[in-house]
């Protein structure tokens, strides 16, 4: 059963074709992905679908039997509203059968005709049919999960991780049978992700999705397509199996074009060789001549940035907090945090929205005051801040001219120094679109912007705030990269936990009440001890409850051994490496020592070397903590 054909459809914006003559369609119980670099069309075939934009050709057809909902990037709704009002303005068939049998009963109440009752008695049976009457009870069990509590509050007074929720709420209470959503998981954070994703896997319902979070992707969906080249490409599988079949299907490409053009030489040499008087069998090898060079003469698009910046040297003395205090009336957002920052860190920061993680990025590098403590700068810290807000500028400024504020020229690492339009084509800008005004491009294309005039100020301490958000996977995947190897500080705040478990090599976890805790480790290693800890405070509280003969007995001794094992086995494995790092470091020793090295080889052996103590010194510290805990 299709809820949804797509056929032939196209559509193109003056002279940039965004998609032509593509077709898919959405069955029942699938679960599919939608990916494209950003400015391909994504939001624009969404917005087709629901009807707010119209396609050049092809046709769309959503089964009329069926509820379908749309889940909009930004939320929008009517600032005056109560959030339950919001709610309730859903279309579907509970919450309409709902509107008529209230209407009806204050009508059958004024009025005891047949024609009344009649149209009484039949919105009553709907809601029966409809089960509506439990509809309430799901409204507040949904609410509750997505932390809504109070729902007399006004839609203005809200944050964006808040109507985020909302509109998740807007759309799960009406229980459709078909959801398009476009990036659900932007502005909610962790724990409401991994929620969101238990509850579309246990209600089955169908989806379309368009999404950057590579987690959700391969947790959610069982089929993906790619808009490429204007061209839609089916994949049955998650994003992992779609990585795979994406690198077969590009090798498959290449090694089709390097034929192309292997068939193509030697057709053109014919051609050249043949007298102007053909013959019918030669006129046929002519046609078919203009089909290969037709394809010959196609150009792989590579969709790749680079990111290489140059980055300011960074001294001995980086960062230091020293029992800082902060504070928004009664709630403690900071409580004498202290921390010294060492070179090369790269921390993620965790927690519930409003715990305080942004205010903390602003106290760092002095944007916003606090209350009590101390924070000492290195001289040499040069902040880069990539800020949820993106970028402040006036849109009718073309490219071009808005990199030119930053300089004519920028230098990068390797020495070489770049003119600002050939640094835009190397952030995948490419010269026929640097004279488009900004206004113009798509939603990640004004994110990929700000992230380029971030990085070309040369910071060697960066500070990112929700940076995957709107990015496409192409773009996160390169900004992975230079991340990993980026040799100064980073400090992270994401919802993204795939991004920050390649990057993180530490968590700042806001526990609430101004109290953070510092884990050594990614996010899901954090993840899984948080999970740990959670499980041993239920044991303990089922303790607590048990009476009191039962508590001379009790498992609280097995509790203590659960959770000495669990540290104890920590403990070994980072033993193990210690030993390991610690002969790897001698070894490097020794061969420095020798004295037959050339330059290069120094070089190499240098780096490693400073590698090895870096990740000794990581591995001892964690060593430490795990030994104090």
């Amino acid at each position: 059963m299709n809820f949804l054909i797509v056929d032939s459809l196209s559509k193109s914006f003056a002279d940039k074709v965004l998609f032509k003559k593509i077709s898919f369609s959405i069955e029942k119980g699938d679960r599919l992905a939608l990916i494209a670099k950003n400015g391909a069309g994504k939001s624009t075939l969404l917005k087709i679908l629901e009807g707010k934009e119209t396609a050049d050709a092809g046709r769309i057809q959503f089964d009329k039997n069926i509820d379908t909902c749309f889940l909009h990037q930004e939320p929008n709704f009517l600032p005056d509203d109560s959030v339950m009002e919001a709610l309730m303005r859903g279309e579907t068939k509970a919450t309409k059968a709902i509107k008529n049998y209230q209407h009806w009963q204050e009508k059958a109440n004024h009025d005891d005709s047949v024609s009344t009752l009649t149209q009484f008695e039949l919105a009553l049976n709907t809601m029966n049919e409809l089960d509506a009457w439990d509809y309430e009870n799901q409204v507040e069990q949904i609410l509750s999960n997505l932390k809504i509590t109070n729902t007399e509050q006004k839609i203005n007074t809200l944050s964006g991780g808040q109507k985020k929720r909302v509109a998740i709420a807007q759309i799960l209470v009406q229980s459709p049978d078909f959801i398009v959503m476009d990036e659900p998981t932007n502005h909610l954070d962790m724990e409401m992700i991994e929620w969101l994703e238990e509850y579309l896997q246990s209600k089955k319902i169908t989806l379309l999705i368009v999404t950057h979070d590579r987690y959700f992707l391969d947790n959610i969906c069982t089929k993906i397509i790619e808009l490429d080249n204007h061209q839609i490409y089916p994949y049955k599988g998650n994003f992992s199996y779609y990585l795979e079949r994406k690198a077969e299907r590009e090798m498959m490409e290449a090694s089709e074009l390097e034929k192309a053009k292997n068939v193509f030489r030697r057709e053109l040499d014919w051609i050249r060789k043949q007298p102007k008087a053909r013959t019918v069998k030669s006129k046929s090898r002519v046609d078919a001549f203009v089909a290969v060079e037709e394809k010959a003469r196609q150009k792989k698009v590579v969709d790749k940035i680079n990111l290489e910046v140059k980055m300011s040297r960074l001294g001995g003395k980086i960062l230091e907090l020293i029992k800082i205090k902060k504070s928004f009336g009664d709630k403690i957002i900071l409580d004498q945090f202290t921390y010294t920052f060492k070179g090369g860190e790269k921390i993620g920061i965790v927690g519930k929205n409003g715990m305080g993680k942004t205010t903390l990025l602003n106290i760092v590098q002095g944007t916003e005051t606090f209350d009590g403590g101390k924070i000492q700068t290195g001289e040499t810290v040069l902040f880069g801040y990539y800020s949820q807000k993106g970028l402040e500028i006036k849109e009718d400024m073309r490219l071009i001219e808005y990199v030119k504020n930053f300089g004519e020229f920028i230098p990068l690492a390797n020495g070489v120094t770049l003119s600002a339009s050939q640094l835009l084509t190397r952030f995948n800008f490419p010269p026929e679109q640097q004279y488009s005004f900004i206004s113009k491009l798509s939603g990640g294309e004004k994110r990929r912007l700000y992230l380029m005039t971030i990085l070309i100020t040369n910071p060697n301490f960066l500070i990112l705030d929700e940076p995957t958000n709107d990015l496409d996977i192409i773009t996160l995947q390169t900004l992975e990269e230079f991340l990993i190897h980026f040799k100064g500080c980073i400090l992270i705040v994401s919802h993204d936990r795939y991004f920050m478990d390649r990057i993180c090599d530490s968590i700042f976890s806001f526990e609430g009440n101004g109290i953070i805790k510092n884990f050594p480790g990614n996010y899901s290693e954090y993840r899984e001890w948080k999970d740990e800890e959670e499980e041993l405070e239920k044991e303990r509280q089922r303790d607590e409850q048990k009476p009191a003969q039962s508590k001379s007995v009790s498992s609280s001794p097995i509790t203590e051994e659960k959770r000495s094992y669990q540290i104890q086995r920590k403990i070994d494995e980072l033993e193990k490496e210690i030993a390991t790092l610690e002969s790897e470091k001698t070894n490097l020793q020794q061969d420095l020592a020798k004295q037959d090295l050339d330059y290069e080889r120094i070089q190499q052996l240098s780096e490693a070397f400073a590698l090895c103590t870096k990740q000794l010194e990581e591995k001892t510290n964690a060593w430490l903590v795990l030994q104090e805990s």
